[in-house]
């Protein structure tokens, strides 16, 4: 189940929520990607582009955000392993707070759909989480779950949590200290500032910051290998590569388009 949109999730280092407990006065995010932004990629495994993904911003009328993942196969691979997945998170614009988060997964003969929706103030993440036999318009379940998880009411989806780190100042040598939850278990989450480095990209030569997402201990990402992303160094903070490094090499999401 090695999904090309998974790249996002792996590289946002989060999995189910993100606790910046302690900071309830949360700013309204004012980033210039915030009044809209579309972001291509083309996803690579070693000199093989395997896929193709966009993440998008849009804000909506009502004065929130919707953030859409979105990744499929590049039709070379169709027929061995075809992927047509989209994430979708909305938020509230002060701090980035989700309130709905939902995941389709078409990968292979996988076929999975997940939502999370989020009580702030009963502290509780509701999740619903079904894999289907076949594509889900046939309705075939093969297992269902329902569940929920604490939360201390400052918690993000993996999405909004990848733009909150967009939103950071990511001084060199500094690490941020978040508590991650999936599903009912903690974990000790950190973000490291590694330096910086000017890359050669399909939108020019640019200047970046290279951040790495870690969890302490014996987290669920240890086997994932590392995981790296380059953020141009002004106040877009463009993801122009993403790197995550797996057992077979590596996979990473090139920005071709913005």
């Amino acid at each position: 189940m090695h999904s090309l949109s998974r790249i996002f999730v792996y590289l946002a280092a989060f999995l189910v929520t993100v606790s910046f407990a302690g900071e309830p006065d949360l700013p309204v995010v004012q980033a210039p990607w915030m009044k809209g932004e579309k972001l291509t990629y083309d996803l690579c495994w070693g000199p093989i582009t395997a896929g193709t993904a966009t993440l998008e911003v849009r804000p909506t009328k009502d004065g929130k955000t919707e953030f859409y993942s979105l990744a499929h196969d590049n039709g070379v691979l169709k027929k061995l392993y075809p992927v047509a997945d989209t994430i979708y998170t909305r938020v509230r614009n002060r701090g980035l707070m989700t309130e709905v988060f939902r995941k389709t997964l078409h990968e292979g003969s996988y076929h999975n759909k997940s939502v999370i929706r989020f009580d702030r103030k009963g502290e509780k993440a509701w999740l619903s989480d079904t894999v289907f036999l076949d594509p889900p318009e046939k309705r075939q379940v093969k297992r269902s779950a329902d569940t929920s998880v604490a939360i201390q009411g400052m918690e993000h989806s993996i999405i909004s949590a990848f733009y909150w780190v967009r939103t950071m100042p990511l001084a060199v040598g500094d690490t941020s200290r978040f508590a991650a939850v999936s599903g009912k278990k903690r974990y000790e989450l950190k973000v490291l500032i590694h330096g910086k480095e000017e890359l050669k990209t399909a939108i020019g030569k640019v200047k970046t910051v290279k951040v790495e997402p870690v969890l302490d201990g014996d987290g669920i990402f240890n086997s994932k290998g590392r995981i790296f992303i380059w953020l141009t160094d002004d106040d877009k903070r463009i993801p122009v590569l993403m790197q995550c490094e797996i057992a077979l090499g590596s996979i990473k999401a090139k920005l071709v388009s913005k």
